[in-house]
């Protein structure tokens, strides 16, 4: 497979992005960015102090938020948009409204079937990231993790206009797929879907995933790598998108398509 257009954009947005440049310059834009898409700084330091714009994008709080101890509850992995969300039609979900895809495709094949099979007929979110929300992404449930997949691919936006035009979005964007397990012993999964300008995904607990780097996947396979509920397990370099695909039966949601959540946010309990 050949480097995608997109890829190569992102990658030149990137190279713009992580440069330092001189204090005042950088001030102006960052500042800039802020204004122009409408961030919300109260919880994050000064624009100013950020030496990039990657800095920027990748902010951590100043004060971390407080969210439910419960183990039974799930959280929000992050700020962002509730595109879609609802139940695996045997092994159908949705992208947008009128326009489904195959969840096993967006797996890939490097998933076994047997992991395939436990959601099939389960529940799904989808989590939309918009460029001005805060980029980083937390564990919504105190989790093991099985395996992670990086699956490089196309990177077109995944904005909604997009979203409701390009058939399979989902399984053409490069992702990285997170095999999970729940304290109750449930299966599912959290897919990192990457997106047009930057295209990086960082993975903390796997620092060899290097995204939009690569034409060939790679394997990653855990025998006891257990991660907390709300701990910071990396950032998307710009707005993208988080896939949570669910057991069938493990979760009582309370979201709805269109709603805005933030990070910390109970919207599932776990049955």
């Amino acid at each position: 497979m050949k480097q995608h257009f997109t890829s190569a954009l992102s990658q030149g947005f990137g190279r713009f992005a992580s440069k330092k440049h001189t204090p005042k310059v950088q001030n102006i834009i960052n500042n800039s960015y802020v204004r122009m898409m409408g961030l919300d700084m109260s919880e994050f330091r000064s624009p100013r102090s950020y030496e990039s714009l990657n800095e920027l994008f990748t902010r951590h709080f100043v004060k971390m938020r407080s969210f439910s101890t419960d183990s039974n509850e799930v959280i929000s992995p992050c700020d962002s948009l509730i595109t879609e969300w609802g139940t695996i039609e045997d092994t159908r979900a949705l992208q947008i409204k009128g326009m489904s895809y195959d969840v096993n495709a967006f797996l890939g094949e490097h998933i076994s079937e047997g992991s395939k099979e436990a959601i099939r007929d389960g529940s799904y979110v989808n989590f939309y990231l918009s460029p001005r929300d805060y980029h980083r992404y937390h564990v919504p449930l105190d989790m093991q993790v099985v395996k992670a997949v990086h699956i490089p691919g196309k990177l077109y936006p995944v904005n909604i206009p997009t979203l409701k035009n390009k058939v399979d979005l989902f399984i053409e964007n490069e992702r990285v797929v997170i095999e999970c397990l729940s304290t109750q012993g449930k299966r599912f999964f959290l897919v990192l879907v990457g997106a047009l300008n930057v295209g990086q995904m960082e993975v903390a607990f796997e620092p060899k995933i290097q995204t939009n780097t690569t034409l060939t996947p790679s394997i990653y396979e855990y025998d006891n790598l257990h991660l907390a509920k709300g701990d910071d397990f990396g950032c998307f370099n710009m707005g993208s998108t988080i896939i949570m695909l669910c057991e069938k039966g493990m979760c009582d949601w309370n979201v709805v398509t269109g709603e805005n959540v933030r990070f910390g946010q109970t919207i599932a309990t776990i049955v």
